[in-house]
């Protein structure tokens, strides 16, 4: 299967299929089972990672009841950077900008 398609061919989603039955048969151990990659299972199954404003961050902090301090502990940044991120001064990137999404979606406890 190449970059350039969208959608994994029959052959990739019968092997697929076939490793889930295997897995779940207790067949195929878990190490081999995780080996399989995103990119088997096409551009369709990847978390939306959505862009998040100064403001949301903010929101999402207060709405945890949170001070910069705690809410940058647990993301594992500096309270400099939430900061900068609650001011629009920063935008989040990489696994902040995933966690944020993930909080946003399932609330603070998610990650707690």
């Amino acid at each position: 299967m190449t970059a350039k398609n969208k959608k994994p061919s029959r052959l990739t989603q019968a092997l697929l299929e076939t490793a889930k039955d295997m897995h779940q048969a207790g067949v195929l151990d878990e190490g081999a089972y995780q080996k399989i990659t995103m990119r088997h299972l096409g551009a369709e199954d990847k978390a939306v990672v959505e862009p998040l404003t100064g403001e949301d961050i903010r929101a999402m902090r207060e709405q945890a009841h949170m001070s910069q301090a705690v809410f940058a502990h647990y993301l594992n940044v500096t309270v400099g950077y939430v900061s900068q991120l609650e001011r629009g001064t920063k935008r989040p990137t990489g696994a902040a900008l995933a966690l944020l999404n993930v909080i946003r979606r399932k609330g603070i406890e998610a990650i707690l």
